[in-house]
């Protein structure tokens, strides 16, 4: 499908207005012509292969003068209106695209291969856009307006979608599209993009089946949730999963997994579902591991409480720009559940409970690495011991403004390697011996 038609001059503008104009015509006549009842029958291409026939009898009867290309891309944007998100659904195409980015009616960015770029593509007024958020949110049971204007939902391939409308919005309608796609990327994928380091694989491999608890530490963009999808692939296929979200991003492939997701306030401010309840119901689920998608409040309380209490093999991810920071956020989220606990019963807690903390980051450029894997030995008065195993150092920049450096082995062989050999897992002693072991 060509690209819209946007932002043009003169005799193109007015010709743009006029297939605007043609496509809103037939898009109205087609909702007169539709029959619900055999809409409700037909799902799937076998639906839109049967409007498309419609649409084109539509076409025909239209004095449109368009040419050929014209009109596939009519027909296109009108099947799109009716069953698609309209000009979003161009962009959704295009698997090279990260984020969408829609700052009102006519402003449309997206991030492509780590650079910001504005598209042509706009909507046709802040009315047009909200018919495409409403379509979005209400097809996961939420919705936005005047009384609730901030709203976060998903798309069918579990993209993440954070809308915010007037009167907060001031400049109409915004919404932010983390894009995740219908195919997570695999660990070959992640290994190809030098995010780490097969030794590092290894490690995190034996970690996840000697059923340690781990928590991914990063900051926005960094590829946390990608990352979580991706080592979840060593969860055994008997474990029973229990994931908690706020809005499902996860794509495990286990058989035995259990999706809960929290749910807002009603427009009376009652009814809303927290992570917390949801941690607290999940403990009487029987599982074996509970994974959050993200702890961002007093449910980090009870997640740590949990893995202490024999669900081990949890793991979860948190904002922080270093393993340390990470410690002390943990620290910060745990006050916000109103107990008032001294910091160092804090500090045990969270020393008893993670045995390791991967940090991701996103380097300048766009690339993603994993720039940490920190294992938390214990505690030593009231400080949280930590040590790195692996880690990543930025040398600079390349010729093409993309962050360059080398992955590093400290040479500190993990305390919890005894836990490794009773899973049967074993790794070489080469494998932490000190040395660069990758450039990039």
């Amino acid at each position: 499908m060509s690209p819209p038609i946007r932002s043009l001059r003169g005799g193109e503008a007015s010709k743009h207005d006029k297939f605007d104009v043609i496509k809103r015509r037939i898009h109205n006549k087609l909702v007169d012509k539709l029959d619900l009842n055999r809409v409700g029958e037909l799902e799937g291409e076998t639906l839109r292969n049967e409007i498309r026939l419609v649409v084109e009898h539509l076409c025909d009867a239209e004095d449109t003068l368009l040419n050929r290309s014209e009109r596939e891309r009519l027909i296109d944007e009108v099947l799109d209106e009716t069953f698609g998100l309209g000009p979003l659904e161009f962009l959704l195409k295009d698997e090279t695209i990260c984020d969408i980015l829609i700052n009102g009616p006519k402003s449309v960015f997206v991030e492509r291969r780590g650079k910001m770029e504005k598209t042509p593509v706009e909507f046709r007024d802040d009315q047009h856009l909200m018919q495409i958020i409403d379509r979005i949110v209400s097809k996961v049971g939420r919705r936005v307006d005047e009384t609730c204007p901030m709203v976060d939902a998903r798309l069918t391939d579990g993209s993440r979608v954070n809308a915010i409308i007037r009167p907060l919005a001031l400049d109409g309608a915004c919404v932010s599209i983390r894009r995740f796609g219908s195919k997570p990327l695999r660990l070959e994928d992640l290994l190809n993009f030098k995010a780490f380091t097969p030794e590092m694989v290894m490690l995190l491999e034996g970690a996840i089946k000697a059923r340690l608890n781990i928590v991914i530490s990063g900051g926005t963009g960094s590829g946390k949730t990608t990352l979580l999808n991706t080592l979840s692939s060593f969860i055994p296929n008997t474990d029973r999963i229990i994931t908690i979200e706020d809005a499902a991003e996860l794509q495990l492939q286990q058989e035995h997994i259990v999706r809960l997701e929290t749910r807002p306030a009603n427009i009376e401010g009652k009814g809303a579902i927290t992570a917390t309840d949801l941690v607290k119901n999940a403990l009487r689920m029987r599982p074996e591991r509970i994974i959050i998608g993200e702890c961002r409040g007093p449910e980090t309380l009870d997640m740590l409480q949990a893995m202490n209490t024999g669900h081990e093999g949890s793991m979860t991810t948190t904002h922080a720009n270093t393993p340390r920071d990470c410690i002390a956020r943990m620290e910060t989220m745990i006050m916000m559940s109103g107990f008032d606990l001294p910091i160092k019963a804090m500090r045990q807690q969270i020393a008893s409970a993670v045995d390791l903390i991967i940090q991701a980051s996103r380097l300048q450029g766009g690339s993603r690495r994993v720039t940490h894997i920190t294992e938390v030995v214990g505690m030593e008065q009231d400080t949280v011991v930590m040590q790195d195993i692996y880690r990543y150092e930025q040398e600079g920049l390349d010729e093409t403004g993309r962050a360059r450096g080398k992955f590093i082995a400290t040479g500190v062989r993990p305390n919890f390697m005894d836990r490794l050999e009773q899973a049967a897992v074993r790794l070489p002693a080469s494998a932490f011996r000190e040395r660069v072991m990758l450039v990039d």
